[in-house]
Formats: structure tokens, C-alpha cells, sequence
């Protein structure tokens, strides 16, 4: 029973990673179409990023964060992936968009 309670632990972190990752990616091009730039653009990006993430765990899926380690854990999981997949994409959208 603690071999599959470890497995559907591994599953919901790898949830929250992938939609860590399509957040990034959709922010990505809002703010490059957008044209969004500079420091306040990147600090929106990792409170919406963090924000929506907390709101999935604690309400829409109520576990309990002390399982998974705190919820600093589940807020950091995935993270810096995902902000420099969002980097990435903001990059060559802004770029392609409204470079002179």
C-alpha cells in the first residue's frame, strides 16, 4: 500500500509539473503578443504561475500539502523549468512580432 501511495504522489507532482509548463507556454505568447517587457512583466508571470498552481492544489484538489512536503514544495515544483520555457517563448514571440 506505501508503494502505490508513493506512485500517486509521483503522478500528482507530475500533474502540476505539465501544467506548470502549459501555463508557461501560454503566458509566453500572451506576453509577447502582448508586447509585454521588463521586470513588472516577469514578476506578473511568477505570481499568475504560482498563483493559479496554489489555487489547483489546495482548492480544486484539497490535498493535503504536508504529504507532499509543504506548500513551498508543490509552489516550486517545476518552476525554473517552466519560467525558462516561458522566457523562451515570450523571447521569440516578442521578437517575431515587434522586432524593427
Amino acid at each position: 500500500m506505501k508503494f502505490l501511495s508513493f506512485l500517486l504522489q509521483d503522478e500528482f507532482l507530475d500533474v502540476i509539473y505539465w501544467l506548470r509548463q502549459i501555463i508557461a507556454i501560454i503566458l509566453g505568447v500572451i506576453w509577447g503578443v502582448a508586447p509585454l517587457k521588463g521586470f513588472l512583466a516577469i514578476a506578473i508571470f511568477c505570481i499568475i504561475n504560482a498563483g493559479i498552481l496554489y489555487v489547483y492544489f489546495s482548492s480544486f484538489q484539497q490535498v493535503d500539502e504536508e504529504e507532499y512536503g509543504g506548500t513551498w514544495e508543490l509552489t516550486k515544483e517545476g518552476f525554473m523549468t517552466s519560467f525558462a520555457l516561458f522566457m523562451v517563448v515570450w523571447i521569440i514571440f516578442y521578437t517575431a512580432l515587434h522586432f524593427e
